[in-house]
């Protein structure tokens, strides 16, 4: 277990980066949390109410503090600044000259409402990324409407497929937040390799439109189906590749590709018919014939535990897996391994459990160097560093623009 000591010094690839995090929920936090977990200097600027996601997401660790808040918003420090207030926007004119990344996911027209959108905060500071993560972008007939991650869920169009037989499902999670934070991730990060080769070392608009980053992110699959009108797949559909295999006791998941490892799936079972039978034997012939596989293999697997048919298709080289609880994947041995899950010991809280950051840098690594803040816990501190006196922060904190 490691002891978190918020030092300043990060190791990671984006450390000497400074990050003003206006973003909200998800689809923004997800995104400037990866950019905190790469070395970056994130400044979360809060409103005098904080992060909706401080009140939302039990259980909570204090009131204003809860566990959504903890996954989504480590690596930043926060500030409260009030943008409605002439101090609190003339404050942020003055900050933004000394950062690289002003990242916000308010709706297409706020920011340029409160007199800080790109084209204002880009003559202050021409190097600027500013990404603006939406939901519909800044046009056409949906631009300003709300969007939240089961409204794109809806609209995409996999609820249906998801609900298979029965009435249209969602996915159990944010799914379309979080596809929107990491492709606003890698927008970033693009838009600052575009800067470090511009010789003006010019920065840029980056928006992440929900609508555009979940569609490319969930549509691939089903797309293949319409890829070259009017031609239409007529063997089968995704749901009979991507299902669950009843065992004798549970259920196991997997998918057979290659012919060697459908070979190696025919030997687990005790079926080496199966692998030369001209229907399967090669891989174009057993996706034609994909329907008339499946429910020999469900029968065969029905046959064994799980523990049992795991081993053995293990062994032959097929690649399965169990159907995990959250709590059995926690202890899963190649999730220990790779330290999925990490234990941190919070001074405030005590022990605190976070999802790892998932890329390994072998010289610059991602790491964990401060939870995630109380809301205006480093008011003072960041401001001081960005070379605001001490009196301008009281004149500021008197006139309810800063807290």
């Amino acid at each position: 277990m490691t002891t978190v000591t918020n030092s300043l010094k990060r190791s990671g690839p984006c450390a000497g980066i400074k990050v003003l995090d206006f973003t909200t929920v998800i689809s923004g936090p997800m995104c400037t949390q990866a950019l905190g977990d790469y070395g970056a200097d994130v400044i979360k600027v809060e409103s005098r109410l904080g992060d909706s996601a401080r009140y939302s997401g039990a259980p909570f660790r204090e009131p204003g503090f809860s566990a959504f808040l903890s996954q989504f918003n480590r690596n930043k420090r926060s500030i409260v600044v009030d943008l409605k207030t002439d101090a609190g926007r003339d404050l942020i004119l003055e900050l933004v000259t000394k950062v690289d990344i002003v990242a916000e996911n308010f709706r297409p027209d706020v920011m340029e409402r409160l007199g800080l959108g790109y084209e204002v905060l880009s003559e202050r500071n021409p190097g600027l990324i500013y990404v603006a993560i939406n939901g519909f972008g800044r046009d056409g007939p949906y631009a300003k409407l709300p969007a939240y991650d089961q409204v794109l869920q809806g609209l995409v169009g996999l609820m249906p497929v998801q609900g298979g037989e029965g009435p249209p499902q969602l996915v159990q999670g944010a799914v379309a937040d979080k596809s929107t934070a990491l492709t606003a991730l890698g927008g970033v990060l693009a838009a600052l390799f575009a800067r470090e080769r511009d010789p003006d070392k010019r920065g840029q608009r980056v928006e992440v439109a929900m609508i555009d980053a979940f569609s490319a992110f969930s549509l691939p699959e089903p797309m293949m189906e319409r890829t070259y009108p009017p031609l239409r797949n007529d063997v089968s559909t995704g749901k009979d590749f991507f299902r669950c295999w009843e065992t004798a006791d549970g259920y196991v998941v997997g998918l057979i590709i290659q012919d060697d490892q459908f070979a190696g799936l025919c030997r687990a079972l005790d079926r080496p018919d199966l692998a030369t039978d001209p229907r399967f034997r090669l891989m174009i012939e057993r996706f034609e014939n994909w329907l008339e596989l499946v429910p020999i293999l469900a029968e065969e697997i029905s046959n064994l535990t799980s523990a049992s048919f795991l081993e053995r298709a293990q062994v032959n080289g097929a690649p399965f897996a169990p159907v995990n609880s959250l709590d059995e994947f926690l202890v899963d041995p190649q999730a220990v391994h790779r330290r999925c899950v990490v234990a941190q010991e919070d001074p405030r809280f005590g022990t605190v459990q976070y999802v790892s950051p998932p890329v390994r840098f072998e010289q610059t690594p991602a790491s964990i160097d401060r939870h995630a803040p109380r809301l205006g816990e480093h008011t003072d501190e960041v401001l001081e560093e960005f070379g605001v006196e001490s009196e301008e922060i009281a004149r500021l904190k008197e006139a309810g623009a800063v807290r």
